[in-house]
């Protein structure tokens, strides 16, 4: 058994170890298991259940009525009241219900809150990580010259993702000039990329869903689209709000400048949804699978084996599948916002 199935099978085992507890309580609930592993919150559960659960407390800033408050997320309650409140300081509580459900309420009504929550935790973890690891391969590359030999381990891996990334994505996408690009297109490549990879890990300091989050997924979207917008020369706009199409599509009804102009914000759209979906359902998917050995943990020992047995190599599969789907994703986001900034960039052809 080579190292890496080894490691696959550690993170599926401690994934089923996370989940244990649950088995124990007499209405399993799959679907709130998978909630609980996708969803943000202001603390970092790890195992257990209850008032034997292992939680890391996360730092709380919020700016109530009362003025600004920095605290600790170990301060409110456990558990919620009556009114489906987990009541804490300063008069404030976390919902478990209703359309404020995981914020932090004032008499029933949301603060503004910046709090560190697990995704920003897990967030600011990955980017240390990449950090360090994008420093410690250039720190290689310090006092040696072009003629050297080639790096090899570590140093080797990270110069073929770059070259690789910047042959066959960059360059093609973005065409002449791509070198001003190849910066940022770099920097969502790996970043995506680390986030994705640190996902798959089912205990810190991994297991943040941080692609799976929809405002990690919109600011990055967001930021291709302002360097698209900004990047366009004349002909770019000229083909969205006067295109070579004959006259009467375009007035006195300008049917496909419409077309063109909403086409703008649709295509940032589409890197946002596709990036968000896709890693989202993967860590749902991924632990959905595990919960069937629960599920079936009242039925007779045969069952039990063969779904289990069931459960663990499906666990083992959507693994690698995620594995494969971590470096895809990462490609594809880099990719088409590539092949964006080459389109707003493009000279017209001469006949």
């Amino acid at each position: 058994m080579n190292y890496e199935l080894k490691l696959r099978l550690l993170c599926v085992a401690l994934l089923m170890f996370a989940l244990v507890p649950a088995m124990r309580a007499e209405d399993f609930s799959a679907k709130e298991v998978v909630l609980e592993h996708i969803k943000d919150s202001h603390e970092w559960h790890v195992t257990g259940e209850g008032e034997t659960a292992v939680v890391i407390p996360l730092p709380v800033i919020v700016n109530s009525s009362t003025g600004w408050h920095v605290f600790s997320s170990s301060e409110f309650e456990h558990h919620a009241d009556a009114s489906g409140l987990r009541q804490g300081p300063y008069n404030l509580a976390i919902a478990t219900e209703g359309d404020n459900a995981g914020k932090i309420v004032e008499n029933g009504q949301p603060v503004l809150d910046l709090s560190i929550t697990k995704t920003v935790a897990v967030m600011f973890i990955n980017v240390i990580i990449l950090l360090c690891c994008i420093l410690l391969s250039a720190r290689w590359y310090k006092n040696r010259k072009a003629s050297d030999n080639a790096p090899g381990g570590f140093v080797g891996f990270v110069e073929m993702l770059v070259m690789y990334v910047v042959d066959e994505i960059i360059k093609p996408g973005v065409g002449k000039g791509y070198e001003k690009y190849t910066p940022y297109l770099l920097t969502c490549f790996f970043f995506i990329f680390t986030c994705n990879v640190m996902g798959l890990i089912p205990f810190p300091p991994g297991s943040g869903n941080v692609t799976g989050n929809i405002a990690v997924t919109f600011f990055l979207a967001l930021c291709t689209f302002l360097i698209v917008q900004f990047s366009g020369n004349k002909h770019y706009w000229k083909d969205i709000f006067w295109p070579e199409v004959p006259t009467w599509l375009k007035a006195p009804i300008p049917i496909i400048p419409v077309i063109e102009f909403v086409g703008i914000f649709t295509k940032p759209f589409a890197l946002m949804i596709r990036l968000f979906a896709n890693m989202m359902a993967g860590h749902a998917i991924a632990v959905a699978i595990t919960c069937i050995i629960f599920l079936v943990a009242s039925q007779a020992v045969a069952v039990q084996l063969s779904m289990s047995a069931l459960s663990v190599i499906m666990s083992i599969f959507m693994m690698c599948l995620e594995c494969l789907v971590c470096f895809i994703q990462a490609m594809v986001f880099t990719m088409l916002s590539a092949v964006f900034i080459g389109l707003a960039r493009v000279e017209p052809e001469h006949e």
